[in-house]
């Protein structure tokens, strides 16, 4: 079967690209535009680490360096997905067969189409239950299945075939495929925003920008950002929710790195100048509210997210599918940068606390002058009054 021209590919939802997958350090690309405001309070934003313009490192003394993600590993996806994907019909949609007929597509898409993958981070969490009201408000294709942690539905009207898949991750991620930048804007202005609960402000909100690739002959696999899977799993959606899951996870723990990255460089001068001069100008009030900051930031990571949880969805869905979310969790190196930016946390904890005890012990120094002087006073005060009872002085 011949590939889909650009027409056909952008009808379907699809956007064909002729390159590789867009290069994942902000730059521009003539295919795949990356510097751009994606949707209103939403800007792009990538997780990498940045240096200065004279390309010295932003990193405090003692902080592990954190190396750029190995986009071009080829990381190979689980050979038995087919046998996966055989019972995904039941898993769709839980509506009358008639109703049911005019949602789902079984044909599978032609072999050689691409299309983008866009995962946003735009809040701490999404309100489900509203979410849920406004999927339905705009009809039955934007709500088709509800899962543990996420809400799976498509982008189109009923006597329209379907532009894409969306999912809807409680922790603030929103998963696109096959979506137009238009499309996306639309949702996540019309249904996302005002489901939002504690809404990241612009400077921390995360874009992830990946590739998929439907083949006839070529084993799956990722690579260069590109997903890579065969083109008779392209109507399965538990597939691209295994990978979504893994995407998600990734860009919410982005959005943790950003946050310690800036506690790093906004701490990252203290050390030096406790080691120039001996002092540190830090008053002890803000150096508790950066432990505390640090204590925030460690246990929503380690103990209150979900980033390091293998989602509920894998407790009852075939071990491939589970396999391909490690694959992708492989590919996004997570483990990795769950190590680094806990350690991190370590340095920046072992940090602050010496910079807290050196100022609890200037202070108690401080204190004990205090109390000599005192002292000093109080004899030269006494030996006036001795003087004064012998005479010696006020005559």
């Amino acid at each position: 079967m011949a590939p889909p021209t650009q027409a056909n590919a952008k009808q379907n939802g699809y956007v064909p690209l002729r390159g590789a997958s867009p290069p994942r350090d902000g730059s521009t690309s003539r295919e795949y535009p990356l510097n751009r405001r994606v949707s209103p309070g939403v800007e792009h934003r990538r997780p990498v680490p940045r240096g200065n313009p004279k390309g010295k490192t932003t990193i405090a003394p003692g902080q592990p360096a954190v190396g750029a993600r190995v986009k071009d590993k080829f990381v190979s996806l689980p050979d038995e997905l087919e046998e996966a994907a055989a019972p995904s019909a039941k898993h769709t949609l839980d509506l009358p067969s008639t109703v049911f007929e005019d949602i789902r597509t079984d044909q599978p898409v032609d072999p050689g189409t691409r299309g983008r993958i866009t995962v946003y981070c735009v809040a701490e969490s999404l309100d489900r239950k509203m979410l849920d009201k406004k999927l339905k408000e705009r009809g039955p294709r934007f709500l088709l299945h509800s899962y543990a942690e996420v809400l799976y539905g498509q982008y189109g009207s009923l006597g329209e075939e379907s532009s894409g898949d969306v999912f809807y991750f409680d922790y603030g991620c929103i998963a696109f495929w096959g979506l137009t930048e238009k499309q996306e804007t639309d949702i996540l202005h019309n249904i996302v925003r005002p489901c939002e609960e504690n809404s990241l402000p612009p400077a921390e909100s995360e874009l992830d920008q990946f590739q998929f690739h439907y083949m006839a002959n070529e084993k799956p696999h990722i690579q260069n950002d590109t997903i890579t899977i065969n083109h008779r799993l392209s109507n399965d959606h538990r597939i691209k929710l295994s990978i979504s899951h893994a995407l998600a996870q990734s860009t919410k723990l982005c959005v943790f790195e950003e946050r310690v990255l800036a506690i790093v460089n906004n701490t990252r001068d203290l050390p030096e100048t406790l080691a120039e001069t001996g002092k540190i100008t830090l008053p002890r009030k803000a150096i508790a509210q950066l432990i505390g900051k640090v204590f925030l930031q460690k246990s929503a990571v380690n103990l209150l997210s979900t980033v390091l949880d293998t989602p509920e969805f894998f407790w009852s869905a075939p071990d491939s599918l589970q396999a391909l979310y490690k694959k992708v969790n492989e590919y996004m190196e997570l483990d990795d940068r769950v190590v680094v930016l806990n350690s991190r946390f370590q340095v920046l904890t072992e940090m602050l606390d010496m910079l807290r005890d050196h100022q609890n012990n200037s202070h108690t120094a401080r204190l004990e002058w205090i109390v000599i002087w005192l002292i000093v006073v109080e004899v030269v005060v006494g030996l006036f009054e001795c003087a004064s009872i012998l005479g010696w002085v006020g005559k």
